[in-house]
């Protein structure tokens, strides 16, 4: 029988000084105050930071300034996304940055578990697991002998709060933590010099024949672009299951690479995310700024 040990972590895996938590609440307050199009100086004020230090770490972070993330991501301009393939930034180009023409950028092949291995519930598969620093905040990594199985992040305190909701998708594995083994795979994902299309990163799809459909169709969303659920519901033939659609967008085990956050309400509302509206944003934003360069 297999036995699931528990995420024990020997120290503090969040690296010091790290962007993203000062960037978070930023963009909270962007979220937040979007329709006072708060200034670069509130948002300083609301982070502790002086304007120059914020403008030029957000810069860092995120490969736009602040302003230019707040046009990107404000609900006014998420309601113009279209199922036609609207551009996910209209002020892109605006902005002189070059428009998204690329296929997704992470070169991503996959392959799907049978639905008899998703039956029993990871039993006889060995994850491996390990928490790495990202752009988003501590990334939880997990993966299997034939590739990438679960992507997941968390803020600081609440990496076992992560582990727990994705070990539990496969009760029955055996989960071992491992940073050696899922420290290459943070690498890849993370670091856009590494994105190639002669080596694809490989991920492994555990769920339900309706799930890895739904999974399959989140891929062909191009980074820059975003599709409704009704549309995505469209393109696996069940016109009508744009709830059950949702709901599969929700229990992606493999966040960011397998691109839930492009999907969106039809009223182009962002909507919820499993690791929170706020990383969503930040996301959409992050890639907007590796399109720009």
């Amino acid at each position: 029988m297999s036995v699931q040990t528990t995420a024990v972590l020997q120290k503090d895996i969040t690296p010091e000084g790290s962007d993203y938590e000062i960037v978070r609440r930023a963009i909270e307050k962007i979220s937040l105050d979007y329709r006072d199009q708060p200034s670069l100086e509130e948002l300083a004020e609301e982070v502790g930071e002086t304007p120059t230090g914020l403008q030029k770490l957000f810069t860092r972070w995120a490969g736009l300034s602040p302003k230019a993330f707040l046009q990107a991501v404000t609900l006014d301009h998420a309601r113009k996304l279209l199922d036609s393939g609207m551009p996910l930034l209209e002020t892109s180009f605006e902005l002189g940055m070059s428009g998204p023409g690329r296929l997704h950028d992470l070169f991503v092949t996959h392959e799907a578990m049978s639905p008899g291995d998703y039956k029993t519930r990871g039993a006889g598969l060995t994850i491996r697991y390990g928490f790495h620093p990202s752009p988003f905040g501590t990334a939880l990594i997990m993966a299997t002998d034939r590739g990438l199985a679960g992507l997941a992040f968390s803020d600081p305190g609440e990496e076992r709060a992560a582990f727990a909701d994705m070990s539990s998708r496969w009760p029955n594995a055996i989960h071992v933590e491992d940073m050696a083994a899922t420290g290459p795979y943070a690498a890849r994902i993370f670091d856009s010099r590494l994105w190639r299309s002669d080596q694809p990163l490989h991920v492994v799809m555990i769920g339900t024949d309706f799930q890895v459909r739904v999974w399959e169709a989140l891929l062909k969303i191009p980074m820059g672009k975003a599709r409704t659920y009704s549309s995505i519901a469209a393109s696996i033939g069940s016109p009508s299951a744009s709830r059950a659609v949702g709901a599969a967008n929700g229990a992606n085990p493999v966040s960011f690479v397998v691109p839930c956050h492009r999907a969106i309400g039809k009223s182009g509302d962002l909507t919820g995310y499993h690791w929170g509206l706020t990383r969503k944003r930040a996301i959409l934003g992050w890639e907007a700024g590796q399109i720009s360069s």
